[in-house]
């Protein structure tokens, strides 16, 4: 029995009713997908999260069931006693699961009514995103989003039998925890109790999960909810969901091996196969030949440089840029030399977006060099360039010349918005890649001080370790990425296990004492008592489930997800609270208007 509301026992889900259940009495509750009258015949689509089936009212099977069901409109609540029946041969349809069979309505109870929706209750209805989140209920109701919300659960079932049958133990981990900020603002919490104190939502579970390695539990997994006050996009919510990992006595290979087999059961539930061991590409090598560290694998267009080619040029943009240190890279676009020079120009403005100060060109059309640059250079000079681009009759390069970090960035983002255009990505392909030996750190001018590139937990290479008192531009930190077509699906890294170790990563970034015991006390007391070697990785759920799932946001994978405002057009939040609240926080506002 699957449920039992006034005398009506439901025996069945619409969309798992099959040819095999003909002449069956059955009983179906669910909404009212459409009602459709042929002549004296009522015909129901009924939808419950399973499917749908074709109910059939017939006043000659029912007089009582069928006045009813002339009153039954779009999303009305309906509990359904019947049998099952094979449908004419024209009424088949085909598209449809249950499409060979149909209910004859005998007993019809409505279980509730219903306004007129906002919108249709269909899929190829596109009623606008705010539309779809101030009515997030009903837009769940949609087959699509209910197909993503039931992947999600499958994924998340997956991980957890994953994890089990490899020996981790589920911790969960503080929501309200201290605010040490390296990178995105925290969330703050505050306390009534402790008046002025803060808590701090946390943006990982990132030193709970070391702590938990100190305490010995070895295998640890979460499905950890994060929050990071950072301006949204298509694939960022202020809370989100990882599966957070960590694992002692292990090295880098280990965690990479595990993770593939993860992955391999998660893609597994699309039919995606993963390789039997996937790529590792240095960090420099994707900034070189993708110009972005997470790097499309999908299709070609690499980035050249062509630098010493002419650095002794007569065009001074170009020799200057290599005499001060920068670079000209370029990208070599097939059948690029049928754009417009109105479509050049955008794709100036496009790369200017990345700080390029502009984008030469040069094409080779009917054999013949056509760039406004071309004077420049002498004959053997452009064979250079035509030779280390690859490039043939027909074909466009455009290049950036500027600091290499400019370079890279602009003509990696170039790269990718050309494959868009020209439509050369494969969107039934999938190209995994492990990114590793990224810098340990970045130097923030802002701040005028080193930073971590990832977080200050991240051990350096043990190679690396001796340029601690001389160059950090030169450390390389024992981290990784794992990346799929130009998503980054996770990240982590081996620990720093030695508090003598952790705190000279700290020295170097230029934190005080104070500063140290303030915000890391306790994990420096706990690095006294014996740590084990470990290192971990956290994979983002919700932009795994968007790629499975094969939707463009992130916000569709979420059930109540916030707009890129990072507000809630449902709930209306955030929101204003009333004076007593405050007064409880001994918070007072400025005013602001």
């Amino acid at each position: 029995m699957l449920g039992k509301l006034d005398g009506f026992n439901r025996t069945h889900h619409c969309g798992e009713l099959k040819v095999s259940d003909i002449n069956k009495d059955v009983t179906i509750m669910g909404w009212v997908q459409r009602r459709r009258d042929h002549g004296g015949v009522i015909f129901i689509d009924v939808r419950d999260r399973s499917g749908f089936i074709q109910v059939v009212f017939n006043p000659h099977i029912g007089q009582e069931a069928f006045n009813k069901a002339d009153q039954l409109r779009s999303e009305y609540v309906i509990a359904v006693e019947g049998s099952i029946r094979k449908r004419p041969k024209g009424n088949i349809n085909q598209e449809l699961p249950t499409g060979k069979i149909e209910v004859e309505g005998k007993q019809l109870k409505i279980l509730d009514k219903a306004n007129t929706t906002p919108f249709l209750i269909e899929d190829d209805v596109n009623p606008g995103e705010n539309l779809r989140l101030k009515y997030r209920y009903l837009d769940l109701r949609r087959p699509m989003m209910l197909e993503i919300m039931k992947l999600r659960h499958r994924v998340v079932k997956i991980t957890r039998d994953f994890m089990d049958d490899n020996e981790f133990l589920e911790v969960e981990t503080p929501l309200l925890t201290k605010s040490t900020p390296e990178g995105a603002r925290d969330y703050l919490v505050p306390s009534r109790i402790n008046a002025g104190h803060f808590y701090a939502l946390p943006q990982s579970p990132q030193l709970f999960k070391q702590l938990l390695m100190v305490s010995g539990m070895e295998r640890y997994f979460q499905i950890a909810k994060c929050f990071r006050d950072e301006d949204l996009r298509a694939n960022r919510q202020p809370e989100f969901t990882q599966i957070d990992i960590e694992m002692s006595f292990i090295t880098r290979e280990d965690i990479f091996e595990l993770t593939e087999n993860l992955l391999r059961d998660i893609f597994a539930t699309q039919n995606i196969e993963l390789p039997k061991k996937i790529p590792v590409m240095t960090y420099q090598q994707a900034i070189d030949q993708y110009g972005l560290d997470k790097p499309d694998l999908r299709f070609g267009m690499k980035l050249k440089n062509i630098s010493d080619v002419v650095k002794d040029s007569q065009f001074k943009i170009f020799s200057n840029v290599v005499q001060n240190d920068g670079q000209v890279k370029g990208i070599t676009v097939q059948d690029g030399a049928k754009f417009s020079r109105s479509e050049i120009d955008d794709l100036e403005e496009y790369a200017k977006l990345y700080e390029a100060k502009g984008l030469a060109w040069v094409m080779i059309k009917d054999d013949k060099i056509k760039s406004p640059i071309a004077k420049f250079f002498t004959e053997e000079t452009i064979n250079k360039i035509i030779e280390r681009m690859g490039a043939k009759n027909g074909d466009l390069m455009l290049f950036v010349a500027d600091q290499s970090d400019i370079v890279a960035t602009s003509l990696g983002k170039l790269r990718v918005k050309l494959a868009e255009k020209l439509d050369l990505i494969d969107e039934n392909e999938y190209e995994f890649t492990w990114i590793i030996d990224f810098p340990l750190f970045e130097y923030k001018k802002e701040e005028g001080r080193y930073m971590a590139k990832h977080h200050p937990f991240t051990a350096p290479l043990l190679d690396d370790v001796g340029e601690l008192d001389n160059d950090l531009d030169k450390i390389k930190a024992n981290s990784y990425d794992i990346v799929l077509n130009g998503e980054e699906l996770g990240g982590g890294s081996i620990r720093i296990s030695n508090k003598e170790l952790q705190h000279k990563i700290f020295d170097v970034m230029n934190f005080t004492e104070e500063e140290i015991e303030n915000k890391f006390g306790f994990l420096m007391d706990a690095l006294q008592y014996g740590t084990p070697p470990h290192g971990g990785i956290a994979l983002g759920l919700d932009r795994i489930i968007m790629i499975l799932a094969n939707t463009d946001s992130i916000r569709n994978v979420i059930a109540f997800p916030k707009t890129q405002k990072a507000t809630s057009p449902l709930t209306n939040a955030p929101s204003k609270v009333d004076k007593k609240q405050l007064d409880d926080l001994h918070i007072n506002l400025v005013d602001i208007d």
